[in-house]
């Protein structure tokens, strides 16, 4: 005992029981952090980045310059973040066929693998919107929690996309040969990277304007509408009652006008002969 309590207080005891806490400190870490996987999702974001830039010179540059910088012909793109491109390109609207007043929609051209390598290396020239995930945009499996959000998006979809889209997403003329298009069949993530970027004339809804839950839940009253059947027939743009009015009028009325002046014509020459 007198030997060991020697030992305690001797100069260099505190030194040793340091340098053994640190030595025993670093091999858990060294044992427990996952350093290997860290590295594996930096290599794996590396790669993704450097397939995309070669994606990007072949594809966009053309438009977009090399480095993503903007030319006459196509804007920057340092800061529109991974939504953007995952939205543009998922949706086929670019690369886009020719310049004009609307971008349209068209038939999809890269993979879901080529599409995250060009937004990866687009995110890397700048941060912006990134991608969502399901639990982001895809509304509750719950009936009741779903028949709630499907109330409460509609209610900010009339506030806040009806103008341009119709109350019921069929879309909508707007000027200069532009146009609001229709969400009939959009995929629920592309209606959510929409409100996050504000692509060509929409504009845009980040977190700070429209909170993720109400995105979820304009995700959720557009899908409900999409499925929505249509007992009338046709639903001639769901534009209501001044549209089904106008049409009874011009094809309506204007038949019966026909048969009318039908009739006569032939009454009248029945009577001369």
């Amino acid at each position: 005992m007198k030997k060991l309590s020697a030992r305690r207080r001797h100069p260099l005891a505190a030194v040793v029981v340091l340098l053994l806490a640190l030595a025993a400190t670093g091999g858990l870490y060294a044992a427990f952090a996952p350093a290997e996987k860290a590295q594996a999702d930096s290599s794996a974001q590396s790669l993704a980045i450097d397939e995309g830039r070669k994606l990007f010179a072949v594809g966009c540059s053309s438009c977009h310059g090399l480095n993503g910088q903007g030319t006459s012909d196509g804007p920057s793109l340092v800061g529109v973040g991974s939504a953007a491109v995952d939205f543009q390109v998922g949706t086929g609207r670019m690369p886009a066929q020719q310049p004009g007043a609307q971008v349209p929609r068209k038939k999809v051209i890269y993979t879901q693998a080529e599409t995250d390598q060009l937004a990866a290396f687009v995110a890397s020239l700048g941060p912006g919107p990134v991608t969502p995930d399901s639990k982001q945009y895809e509304p509750s499996s719950d009936p009741v929690t779903n028949a709630e959000q499907v109330a409460k998006g509609g209610e900010l979809f009339r506030t806040n996309c009806a103008q341009c889209h119709n109350f019921n997403g069929k879309g909508g003329a707007l000027t200069n040969g532009k146009y609001a298009p229709s969400l009939e069949g959009v995929d629920s993530k592309h209606i959510y990277e929409a409100m996050q970027t504000g692509p060509q004339n929409m504009p845009s809804f980040p977190d700070t304007t429209m909170p993720e839950e109400q995105k979820r839940e304009i995700v959720a009253f557009v899908r409900s509408t999409n499925d929505e059947p249509n007992p009338g027939g046709l639903t001639l743009g769901s534009l209501g009652p001044v549209t089904e009015g106008l049409f009874g009028w011009i094809f309506g009325l204007g038949t019966l006008i026909l048969v009318a002046i039908w009739v006569a014509a032939h009454t009248t020459k029945a009577k001369k002969s």
